[in-house]
């Protein structure tokens, strides 16, 4: 378990960054140059590619250099720790819902009384 606790604070690190995010979201559709994934921000390279590395790092993305490009890529099952630990969390909240809803239900489908005149 401690494997999967340090994964996933390395992951909830590098997503705390909204420049960060924006990149993941971006590449959630496919894969992209450098300069395509800085050209939105207004930073200069050398700080936009801290922001990759700190991605690339947490296991997040995968970077490939072919010549003078660099491609960045999501990795496949990188955020499946995040999804696991969120999974983790909503069962008790879920389950108090439910039990909630339970409640709810009876109590609102109690006869009252009312008087007709």
């Amino acid at each position: 378990m401690p494997q999967f606790h340090s994964e996933l604070d390395a992951v909830l690190r590098a997503l705390a960054d909204p420049t960060r995010r924006a990149v993941v979201e971006r590449l959630a559709k496919s894969p992209a140059v450098v300069s395509e994934l800085a050209a939105p921000f207004a930073m200069a390279l050398p700080s936009f590619m801290q922001h990759l590395r700190i991605l690339e790092a947490a296991g997040v993305v995968d970077s490939e250099k072919h010549g003078r490009v660099r491609t960045v890529s999501l990795r496949p099952g990188a955020l499946d720790v995040l999804h696991l630990w969120l999974g983790e969390q909503r069962t008790p909240a879920e389950r108090q819902a439910d039990q909630l809803g339970v409640h709810l239900a009876l109590t609102s489908t109690r006869p009252t009384s009312s008087k007709e005149n």
